[in-house]
Protein backbone atom coordinates (compact mmCIF):
# COMPACT_ATOMS: atom_id res chain seq x y z
CA UNK A 1 0.00 0.00 0.00
CA UNK A 2 1.19 3.24 -0.65
CA UNK A 3 2.32 5.56 1.97
CA UNK A 4 0.80 9.18 2.17
CA UNK A 5 2.24 12.14 4.44
CA UNK A 6 0.23 15.00 4.73
CA UNK A 7 2.79 18.17 5.99
CA UNK A 8 0.76 20.41 8.28
CA UNK A 9 -1.73 19.97 10.54
CA UNK A 10 -4.13 22.93 9.88
CA UNK A 11 -7.99 22.04 9.63
CA UNK A 12 -7.51 20.61 6.15
CA UNK A 13 -4.45 18.52 6.65
CA UNK A 14 -5.73 16.71 9.36
CA UNK A 15 -9.20 16.38 7.80
CA UNK A 16 -7.15 14.79 4.35
CA UNK A 17 -5.30 12.53 7.01
CA UNK A 18 -8.47 11.53 8.67
CA UNK A 19 -10.42 10.87 5.35
CA UNK A 20 -7.51 8.70 4.08
CA UNK A 21 -6.80 6.65 7.50
CA UNK A 22 -10.24 6.21 7.83
CA UNK A 23 -9.73 3.92 4.38
CA UNK A 24 -7.16 1.73 6.61
CA UNK A 25 -4.10 3.70 4.34
CA UNK A 26 -0.84 4.37 6.11
CA UNK A 27 -0.94 8.57 6.79
CA UNK A 28 1.63 10.31 8.79
CA UNK A 29 0.89 13.58 9.67
CA UNK A 30 3.43 15.94 10.30
CA UNK A 31 3.21 19.42 12.11
CA UNK A 32 6.02 21.78 13.56
CA UNK A 33 4.55 20.72 17.20
CA UNK A 34 1.96 17.42 17.62
CA UNK A 35 1.21 19.48 20.66
CA UNK A 36 -1.21 16.45 22.21
CA UNK A 37 -2.21 15.03 19.50
CA UNK A 38 -0.33 12.19 19.93
CA UNK A 39 -1.87 11.16 23.21
CA UNK A 40 -5.06 12.57 22.87
CA UNK A 41 -5.46 11.47 19.35
CA UNK A 42 -7.41 14.56 18.19
CA UNK A 43 -6.54 18.00 16.92
CA UNK A 44 -8.01 19.94 20.23
CA UNK A 45 -6.45 23.38 18.63
CA UNK A 46 -7.53 23.00 14.51
CA UNK A 47 -10.23 20.38 14.30
CA UNK A 48 -11.92 19.34 17.74
CA UNK A 49 -14.05 16.84 17.98
CA UNK A 50 -12.45 14.45 15.02
CA UNK A 51 -10.59 11.51 16.54
CA UNK A 52 -7.90 10.25 14.54
CA UNK A 53 -8.45 6.55 12.73
CA UNK A 54 -6.09 4.01 13.92
CA UNK A 55 -3.59 4.22 11.35
CA UNK A 56 -3.17 7.64 11.57
CA UNK A 57 0.47 8.45 12.96
CA UNK A 58 1.46 11.87 13.91
CA UNK A 59 5.21 13.07 13.91
CA UNK A 60 6.93 16.53 14.21
CA UNK A 61 10.18 14.40 12.82
CA UNK A 62 10.10 15.73 8.94
CA UNK A 63 12.73 13.37 7.86
CA UNK A 64 10.42 10.48 9.01
CA UNK A 65 7.22 12.40 7.10
CA UNK A 66 8.81 12.37 3.73
CA UNK A 67 9.89 9.21 3.61
CA UNK A 68 6.84 8.51 2.15
CA UNK A 69 5.65 7.93 -1.69
CA UNK A 70 3.04 10.56 -1.86
CA UNK A 71 3.40 14.22 0.15
CA UNK A 72 0.25 16.31 0.62
CA UNK A 73 1.61 19.67 1.15
CA UNK A 74 -1.11 21.56 3.33
CA UNK A 75 1.15 24.54 4.76
CA UNK A 76 -0.24 27.91 3.80
CA UNK A 77 0.61 29.54 0.19
CA UNK A 78 2.30 32.44 1.41
CA UNK A 79 4.48 29.85 3.78
CA UNK A 80 5.19 27.07 1.26
CA UNK A 81 8.34 28.32 -0.46
CA UNK A 82 9.92 29.40 2.93
CA UNK A 83 9.44 26.15 3.93
CA UNK A 84 10.46 24.21 1.31
CA UNK A 85 14.21 26.38 0.61
CA UNK A 86 14.31 25.60 4.49
CA UNK A 87 14.27 21.80 4.10
CA UNK A 88 14.87 21.05 0.27
CA UNK A 89 17.73 18.67 1.55
CA UNK A 90 14.37 16.50 3.46
CA UNK A 91 13.13 16.21 -0.18
CA UNK A 92 13.80 13.87 -3.01
CA UNK A 93 11.74 12.15 -6.50
CA UNK A 94 8.80 11.91 -4.41
CA UNK A 95 5.26 13.40 -5.21
CA UNK A 96 4.14 16.43 -4.01
CA UNK A 97 0.96 17.67 -3.63
CA UNK A 98 0.21 21.26 -3.32
CA UNK A 99 -3.24 21.03 -1.48
CA UNK A 100 -2.59 24.97 -0.74
CA UNK A 101 -4.73 27.25 -2.56
CA UNK A 102 -3.45 30.99 -3.42
CA UNK A 103 -0.51 32.83 -5.32
CA UNK A 104 2.84 33.77 -3.70
CA UNK A 105 2.58 37.01 -2.98
CA UNK A 106 6.40 38.18 -3.25
CA UNK A 107 7.11 35.90 -6.60
CA UNK A 108 3.87 35.50 -8.31
CA UNK A 109 3.88 31.59 -8.46
CA UNK A 110 1.56 29.16 -7.54
CA UNK A 111 2.22 26.15 -5.80
CA UNK A 112 3.06 23.81 -8.61
CA UNK A 113 5.66 26.35 -9.90
CA UNK A 114 6.99 26.61 -6.44
CA UNK A 115 7.49 23.13 -6.07
CA UNK A 116 9.42 22.63 -9.43
CA UNK A 117 11.81 25.43 -8.51
CA UNK A 118 12.83 24.23 -5.54
CA UNK A 119 12.75 20.54 -5.50
CA UNK A 120 13.01 19.68 -9.12
CA UNK A 121 13.44 16.03 -8.51
CA UNK A 122 10.16 15.71 -7.23
CA UNK A 123 6.58 15.48 -8.87
CA UNK A 124 4.34 18.40 -8.61
CA UNK A 125 0.62 17.83 -8.30
CA UNK A 126 -2.39 20.10 -7.26
CA UNK A 127 -5.50 19.15 -5.12
CA UNK A 128 -8.25 21.58 -5.13
CA UNK A 129 -12.07 21.97 -5.31
CA UNK A 130 -14.71 22.95 -2.88
CA UNK A 131 -14.57 21.23 0.68
CA UNK A 132 -14.33 22.30 4.10
CA UNK A 133 -12.26 20.62 6.32
CA UNK A 134 -15.41 19.83 8.93
CA UNK A 135 -17.00 17.93 6.28
CA UNK A 136 -14.25 15.90 5.24
CA UNK A 137 -13.77 14.98 8.87
CA UNK A 138 -17.13 14.11 9.52
CA UNK A 139 -17.20 11.57 6.07
CA UNK A 140 -19.36 13.85 4.11
CA UNK A 141 -19.32 13.48 0.61
CA UNK A 142 -16.61 16.06 -1.18
CA UNK A 143 -15.92 15.91 -5.06
CA UNK A 144 -12.32 17.31 -5.85
CA UNK A 145 -9.97 17.50 -8.31
CA UNK A 146 -6.17 16.56 -8.48
CA UNK A 147 -4.20 17.83 -11.31
CA UNK A 148 -0.71 16.29 -12.51
CA UNK A 149 1.31 15.48 -15.32
CA UNK A 150 -0.18 12.12 -15.21
CA UNK A 151 -3.06 12.34 -12.21
CA UNK A 152 -4.54 8.80 -12.85
CA UNK A 153 -2.53 6.72 -10.06
CA UNK A 154 -2.92 9.55 -7.63
CA UNK A 155 -6.38 9.67 -8.66
CA UNK A 156 -6.76 6.34 -7.72
CA UNK A 157 -3.92 6.71 -4.81
CA UNK A 158 -6.43 9.76 -3.02
CA UNK A 159 -9.77 8.91 -3.80
CA UNK A 160 -11.83 7.91 -0.66
CA UNK A 161 -15.00 6.57 0.71
CA UNK A 162 -16.26 10.26 1.01
CA UNK A 163 -14.10 11.94 -1.23
CA UNK A 164 -14.31 11.45 -5.14
CA UNK A 165 -11.67 12.95 -7.31
CA UNK A 166 -11.76 13.68 -10.57
CA UNK A 167 -8.40 14.01 -13.18
CA UNK A 168 -6.88 16.79 -14.81
CA UNK A 169 -4.09 17.64 -16.84
CA UNK A 170 -4.11 21.55 -16.27
CA UNK A 171 -2.41 22.08 -12.79
CA UNK A 172 -2.25 25.63 -13.80
CA UNK A 173 -6.05 25.76 -14.49
CA UNK A 174 -6.71 24.18 -11.26
CA UNK A 175 -4.54 26.07 -9.02
CA UNK A 176 -5.78 29.45 -10.25
CA UNK A 177 -8.90 28.21 -9.67
CA UNK A 178 -8.63 27.32 -6.10
CA UNK A 179 -6.33 31.08 -5.99
CA UNK A 180 -9.07 33.30 -7.33
CA UNK A 181 -12.14 32.12 -5.84
CA UNK A 182 -10.49 33.03 -2.51
CA UNK A 183 -10.54 36.93 -4.14
CA UNK A 184 -14.14 36.94 -5.05
CA UNK A 185 -15.73 35.48 -2.00
CA UNK A 186 -14.40 38.14 -0.19
CA UNK A 187 -15.49 40.64 -2.47
CA UNK A 188 -19.05 38.57 -1.90
CA UNK A 189 -18.99 38.97 1.49
CA UNK A 190 -18.12 42.48 2.06
CA UNK A 191 -20.89 43.19 -0.42
CA UNK A 192 -23.37 41.24 1.81
CA UNK A 193 -21.63 42.85 5.09
CA UNK A 194 -22.28 45.98 3.91
CA UNK A 195 -26.17 45.63 3.08
CA UNK A 196 -25.70 45.68 -0.30
CA UNK A 197 -27.81 42.52 -0.98
CA UNK A 198 -28.50 39.15 -2.90
CA UNK A 199 -28.16 41.11 -6.53
CA UNK A 200 -24.70 42.07 -5.57
CA UNK A 201 -23.23 39.50 -4.63
CA UNK A 202 -24.53 37.45 -7.65
CA UNK A 203 -23.34 40.26 -10.00
CA UNK A 204 -19.19 40.40 -8.17
CA UNK A 205 -19.60 36.18 -8.38
CA UNK A 206 -20.55 36.74 -11.97
CA UNK A 207 -18.29 39.06 -12.90
CA UNK A 208 -15.68 37.87 -10.77
CA UNK A 209 -15.73 34.68 -12.43
CA UNK A 210 -15.03 36.58 -15.76
CA UNK A 211 -11.59 37.72 -14.13
CA UNK A 212 -10.63 34.37 -13.06
CA UNK A 213 -11.15 33.11 -16.04
CA UNK A 214 -9.56 35.59 -17.96
CA UNK A 215 -6.48 35.68 -15.75
CA UNK A 216 -6.12 31.89 -15.89
CA UNK A 217 -6.24 31.85 -19.68
CA UNK A 218 -3.32 34.64 -19.64
CA UNK A 219 -1.23 32.32 -17.77
CA UNK A 220 -1.78 29.46 -19.75
CA UNK A 221 -4.96 27.25 -18.57
CA UNK A 222 -7.57 25.81 -20.01
CA UNK A 223 -10.62 27.75 -19.81
CA UNK A 224 -12.97 24.58 -18.98
CA UNK A 225 -11.36 23.97 -15.93
CA UNK A 226 -12.06 27.07 -14.53
CA UNK A 227 -15.71 25.67 -15.44
CA UNK A 228 -15.38 23.01 -13.27
CA UNK A 229 -14.73 21.52 -9.54
CA UNK A 230 -11.57 24.15 -8.42
CA UNK A 231 -12.98 26.84 -9.91
CA UNK A 232 -16.76 27.28 -10.87
CA UNK A 233 -17.55 24.71 -8.01
CA UNK A 234 -15.44 26.51 -5.35
CA UNK A 235 -16.60 29.72 -6.31
CA UNK A 236 -20.11 28.77 -5.48
CA UNK A 237 -19.12 27.46 -1.83
CA UNK A 238 -17.33 30.44 -0.77
CA UNK A 239 -19.18 33.65 -1.84
CA UNK A 240 -22.20 31.71 0.41
CA UNK A 241 -21.02 30.24 3.38
CA UNK A 242 -19.34 31.77 6.48
CA UNK A 243 -17.28 28.64 6.81
CA UNK A 244 -15.26 30.43 3.92
CA UNK A 245 -12.62 31.97 6.15
CA UNK A 246 -12.26 34.58 2.59
CA UNK A 247 -16.18 35.09 2.65
CA UNK A 248 -15.75 35.60 6.64
CA UNK A 249 -12.91 37.98 5.93
CA UNK A 250 -15.01 39.98 3.39
CA UNK A 251 -18.00 40.03 6.05
CA UNK A 252 -15.77 41.67 8.83
CA UNK A 253 -14.59 44.28 6.46
CA UNK A 254 -18.03 45.08 4.74
CA UNK A 255 -19.38 45.10 8.63
CA UNK A 256 -16.61 47.38 9.33
CA UNK A 257 -15.43 44.88 12.61
CA UNK A 258 -12.12 43.71 12.93
CA UNK A 259 -10.60 40.56 12.03
CA UNK A 260 -9.18 37.95 13.47
CA UNK A 261 -5.72 38.55 12.86
CA UNK A 262 -4.87 34.93 13.87
CA UNK A 263 -6.79 33.24 10.66
CA UNK A 264 -4.71 32.85 7.44
CA UNK A 265 -7.02 34.99 4.92
CA UNK A 266 -5.07 33.61 1.47
CA UNK A 267 -7.56 35.40 -0.92
CA UNK A 268 -5.83 38.83 0.90
CA UNK A 269 -2.90 38.33 -0.17
CA UNK A 270 -4.14 36.71 -3.66
CA UNK A 271 -5.59 39.90 -4.28
CA UNK A 272 -2.26 41.69 -4.22
CA UNK A 273 -0.33 39.33 -5.89
CA UNK A 274 -3.22 38.81 -8.85
CA UNK A 275 -2.98 42.90 -8.93
CA UNK A 276 0.57 43.55 -9.70
CA UNK A 277 0.56 40.60 -11.84
CA UNK A 278 -2.04 41.71 -14.05
CA UNK A 279 -0.74 45.46 -14.34
CA UNK A 280 2.22 44.68 -15.60
CA UNK A 281 0.63 42.27 -18.61
CA UNK A 282 -2.49 44.51 -18.65
CA UNK A 283 -5.50 42.14 -17.78
CA UNK A 284 -8.43 43.81 -16.13
CA UNK A 285 -8.97 42.69 -12.93
CA UNK A 286 -11.87 45.28 -11.06
CA UNK A 287 -12.54 42.58 -8.09
CA UNK A 288 -9.27 41.71 -7.60
CA UNK A 289 -8.44 45.91 -7.19
CA UNK A 290 -10.94 46.96 -5.13
CA UNK A 291 -10.60 44.04 -2.71
CA UNK A 292 -6.95 45.21 -2.34
CA UNK A 293 -8.18 48.76 -1.93
CA UNK A 294 -10.92 48.07 0.43
CA UNK A 295 -8.87 45.26 2.62
CA UNK A 296 -5.92 48.25 2.76
CA UNK A 297 -8.32 51.12 3.74
CA UNK A 298 -7.37 52.70 0.53
CA UNK A 299 -11.01 53.61 -0.52
CA UNK A 300 -14.51 52.99 1.18
CA UNK A 301 -17.24 51.03 0.57
CA UNK A 302 -19.05 53.70 -0.98
CA UNK A 303 -15.84 54.87 -2.78
CA UNK A 304 -15.70 51.43 -4.43
CA UNK A 305 -19.33 51.27 -5.13
CA UNK A 306 -18.79 54.24 -6.86
CA UNK A 307 -15.93 53.31 -8.92
CA UNK A 308 -16.81 49.99 -9.81
CA UNK A 309 -20.53 51.51 -11.12
CA UNK A 310 -18.87 53.90 -12.78
CA UNK A 311 -16.61 51.48 -15.68
CA UNK A 312 -17.54 52.43 -18.74
CA UNK A 313 -20.03 50.34 -20.49
CA UNK A 314 -19.65 47.16 -22.38
CA UNK A 315 -20.72 43.99 -23.54
CA UNK A 316 -21.07 40.96 -21.52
Amino acid sequence: MTAISVLGAGAFGTALAISLARDGRAVTLWARDTGDMTARRVNTRRLPGYPFPESLAVTSDLAEAVSATIILLALPLQQLAPFLEKNRAAFGSQTMVACSKGIDIKSGRGPTEIIRDICPRATPAVLSGPSFAVDIAAGLPTALTIAADDPEPLQRALTTSNIRLYRSTDMIGVELGGALKNVVAIACGIAIGAGLGESARAALMTRGYAEMTRFARARGAEPDTLAGLSGFGDLALTCTSEKSRNYAFGLALGRGEKNDDSITIEGRATAQAVSNAAEKVGIDMPVAQIVVAIANGLVTIPQAIEILLSRPLKEE
